[in-house]
């Protein structure tokens, strides 16, 4: 309890004061004597209990409060997918075109995954329930932007300013967990995070479709983004009442250098990966290619020599020396890639090969929703027996998954149904949901609670960019393949090439340590 004290903004000083006058006794010691007014000494047992004014926020997290960071984490996972089957109607209605169509994607992925650690930075140093606030307050506007933009180009400038407020809100979701729970309930609130992650990637996906469809009051695609107008309201308000401010003891200064070299790391890699192909592989594509390793390499020097002179870089080096955080990110990278690939290519194929309709396409995915997030309920009871081993299990569930689609889509082409599809999609979701929340953890786990900030955006950003990768690996390749082998074998090419990509984490699960705190 002494860290959370130590987070949280609530002064300990009355404390101290008030346990002075407990290690002298009566009124004969001389603070007593030079203290005429002893008549109103009775009087102070009454303020050992802090008033209203005196701790304006609670110092631990609430059911409701944990109810309230998790829904704000959910609206930018959420908006990262819920935008793939609603992207044929958008080419109708603003006649934007493949090149556009991705940079209403990649526009946000790449906006959303190169801001996050400055966003976990400014929590640790402003208040983490602040920026929070101000993450939904700007969530909801830029959301609002999207869902009224008249063209292309508009809905391209308003999902990258929706990717940036995404990035101030969802860092500040694990840090406060991580300063305001201890023990068992944050191992839970971490379980009920990770499987937040998970399944409000599927069901952005699922409520992308159902709103095309159902077309209210003429809306269309629009309504993906303004349905999240009043979920961010909603939230907002919750969370001014819920949620307890926290910030780092020890808050330090922004790394412009660091934080200047991660973006142009994170951009030369991600945009000509995602915008390339559609774009046809321009000039530009290439020398952005060209420039991403010697960015990589300055980032990674500059931050060590910051650290050795003393100051707090961007992304500590020490940070990612802790056997649980560098063994954790190394699986989340391999994971995300594919299930961010499998996302995307599942959402094309079946609307294109298939011919479902936008809700149909969604309905599809209800199966992996579910299991995935009774996976990660189950989670922290298989953990406290299991251990590590509970992530080997998963990887090879989620592998017994993918194979079991791969044969459906092989035996079932082009008749599936809806109902065809939810055994191994049910099978995969279990096993994903074994896999990531429990990742989390790991990497949570010996994470001191003053970098909970930094931590928490370093995972999310390794988490974003492995899904941003993941469209932009697998889906690239799945629609380069389309033109020469049809939608079935470009599918099943892609499920293959998850499946050896679930192989590896198999192996690097090895590493995870046995026994969780």
């Amino acid at each position: 309890m002494s860290d959370t004290r130590a987070q949280t903004t609530t002064p300990e000083a009355p404390a101290t004061a008030l346990a002075a006058p407990a290690t002298v006794p009566g009124a004969r010691t001389p603070a007593a004597r030079t203290a005429p007014a002893t008549p109103e000494a009775p009087a102070t047992p009454a303020t050992t209990r802090p008033s209203p004014q005196q701790h304006p926020a609670p110092t631990v997290l609430t059911p409701l409060g944990l109810l309230t960071v998790l829904l704000g984490a959910a609206l930018p996972l959420i908006d990262f997918f819920i935008v793939n089957v609603a992207l044929p109607t958008i080419d109708h209605d603003l006649h934007a075109g493949p090149a556009m169509l991705e940079m209403v994607v990649a526009g946000y992925g790449v906006a959303y995954a190169t801001l996050l650690v400055l966003g976990g930075r400014l929590g640790d140093m402003i208040g983490r329930r602040r920026l929070f606030l101000w993450g939904l307050s700007t969530f909801g506007l830029t959301s609002l932007a999207c869902g009224l933009a008249p063209d292309a180009g508009t809905l391209v400038a308003a999902r990258v300013a929706q990717g940036a407020a995404a990035a101030l809100l969802l860092p500040q979701v694990l840090a406060t967990i991580q300063a305001t729970t201890t023990g068992k309930r944050r191992a839970k609130a971490v379980s009920l995070y990770g499987g937040t992650a998970g399944v409000s990637s599927a069901v952005g996906q699922v409520l992308g479709g159902l709103l095309v469809s159902v077309d209210l009051a003429g809306t269309g695609w629009r309504a993906v983004f303004l349905v999240n107008v009043p979920i961010a309201v909603a939230a907002w308000l919750l969370a001014a009442r819920t949620v307890p401010e926290t910030r780092s003891p020890h808050p330090t200064r922004v790394d412009g250098p660091g934080t200047a070299l991660l973006a142009t790391t994170l951009i030369t890699l991600l945009l000509p990966l995602t915008e390339g192909r559609a774009a046809g592989w321009p000039v530009w594509s290439w020398i952005l290619l060209a420039v991403f390793p010697f960015a990589g390499t300055a980032f990674v020097l500059v931050e060590r020599r910051a650290e050795r002179a003393g100051r707090t870089p961007l992304v500590p080096p020490s940070l990612l020396r802790i056997p649980s955080v560098n063994s954790g990110l190394t699986m989340i990278v391999p994971f995300s890639l594919g299930f961010g690939g499998f996302m995307f290519v599942v959402a094309v194929a079946l609307q294109n090969g298939l011919h479902y309709g936008p809700f149909a396409a969604g309905l599809s995915l209800a199966p992996l929703c579910v299991t995935f997030f009774l996976a990660s309920l189950a989670g922290p009871r298989l953990v406290l027996r299991f251990g590590g081993r509970v992530v080997i299990a998963g990887s090879l569930i989620q592998g017994t998954g993918l194979i079991a689609l791969a044969l459906t889509v092989y035996a079932g082409w082009p008749g599936i149904s809806v109902a065809g599809l939810a055994p191994s999609m049910a099978v995969l979701g279990l096993g994903q949901g074994m896999v990531l929340p429990v990742l989390l953890r790991i990497v949570l786990s010996e994470l001191p609670v003053a970098q909970a900030g930094v931590g928490g955006g370093v995972m999310v950003t390794t988490q974003q960019s492995g899904l941003a990768l993941g469209v932009a690996t697998l889906g690239t390749l799945f629609l380069a393949l389309l033109p020469a082998v049809g939608v079935r074998d470009a599918l099943l090419t892609a499920l293959l090439s998850q499946l050896a990509i679930v192989a590896g984490t198999t192996i690097l699960a090895l590493r995870l340590p046995r026994a969780l705190r």
